[in-house]
């Protein structure tokens, strides 16, 4: 069975292709970048989404070569996100499907993130630490559902890193550039926000931005963000762990693919006897890779999923019955 999948939560719109044994095919993807200094505006998204569908599909058939013909399953993200982008793809998958007559699959897109890593790291039933432009969570499978054991209270932790670069006259997105600008900095004492298992980011965001405006360096600044946030991240993630008893890390998600993230958390691994393992930079963000080997799993358990858009879609909302 080959499976193709459709990404277009929010800037990113992508087609992977996958067979039930788990080989990646092909993994294309575009990405809509705003105009500087602003956020991703959702109808300029959805546009960008609709004007590239068509290439983004003919380069991952050939890239995968294979035809249209070959395929046995589509799947969609069919939340969370922003609806308007999440709509091109539930239009396009339809589309796709209509013509082939194959069946069409909404997934989520949070569990996503968590399967392909599983997936690349060989990892069995680990806590994720899930971290990207939107989310922030804490995940562990529990009783048919990945139970969300701490999260963000505000902004997820990429889009947190993006307003403090737009604030700082950085492009999109940003944390690829602070990552590089921390690497020349020293600390400067940020708020640390945690309550119980919960984080909260906008906060230090504002007073990081309100430092740079008094003259405080760039550098800095970037250094002292991402050893505060990152703290953070680990201190619950630590926590999660010890209240599961499970003893494998997955870090998933955009900013996984930052490596002082995966140090912290590696060192944190190490001294509690427990396995590290990070999701594979190129599947690290939205892509369609991630959509279509979940559509697999999602087909193979015979489960039903809801018709249309979901983009208030929670992680712990969905039933995992590939487990």
């Amino acid at each position: 069975m080959i499976c193709l999948g459709i990404e277009s939560t929010a800037h990113t719109f992508g087609i992977g292709i996958v067979s039930d044994k788990g080989k990646i095919l092909s993994n294309v993807w575009d990405m809509y970048r705003p105009a500087s200094g602003w956020g991703i505006e959702p109808i300029k998204a959805k546009m960008h989404h609709e004007e590239i569908k068509n290439k983004v599909l003919e380069k991952a058939l050939a890239d995968a070569k294979i035809g249209l013909k070959d395929i046995d399953l589509i799947a969609f993200s069919q939340g969370a996100g922003l609806a308007p982008c999440l709509y091109v793809g539930l239009n396009f998958g339809k589309e796709l499907s209509k013509r082939i007559k194959k069946p069409l699959i909404g997934v989520c897109h949070q569990i996503a993130h968590v399967e392909i890593g599983k997936l690349c790291t060989g990892v069995k039933d680990p806590v994720t630490l899930y971290v990207s432009g939107a989310n922030t969570q804490v995940l562990a499978f529990a009783e048919g559902r990945y139970r969300c054991f701490g999260e963000t209270m505000d902004v997820g932790i990429g889009n947190a890193l993006d307003k403090f670069g737009r604030g700082v006259g950085m492009d999109f997105p940003s944390g690829p550039k602070i990552e590089v600008l921390a690497s020349k900095g020293h600390y400067t004492e940020l708020p640390y926000v945690v309550k119980g298992m919960d984080l909260s980011f906008s906060g230090i965001i504002t007073e990081s931005l309100t430092r740079f405006r008094k003259g405080e360096s760039l550098e800095n600044l970037c250094f002292s963000l991402q050893e505060t946030m990152f703290a953070m991240l680990t201190e619950v993630t630590e926590r999660a762990m010890a209240h599961t008893g499970k003893t494998e890390l997955l870090l998933t998600g955009g900013v996984a693919a930052n490596s002082r993230l995966q140090e912290m958390l590696g060192i944190m691994c190490r001294e509690r006897g427990a396995v590290f393992h990070t999701v594979p930079k190129e599947f690290a963000g939205d892509c369609g890779t991630n959509i279509a080997w979940l559509g697999i799993l999602h087909q193979k358990s015979k489960m039903k999923t809801k018709p249309g858009i979901l983009p208030r879609q929670r992680t712990d909302e969905v039933d995992v019955g590939w487990i």
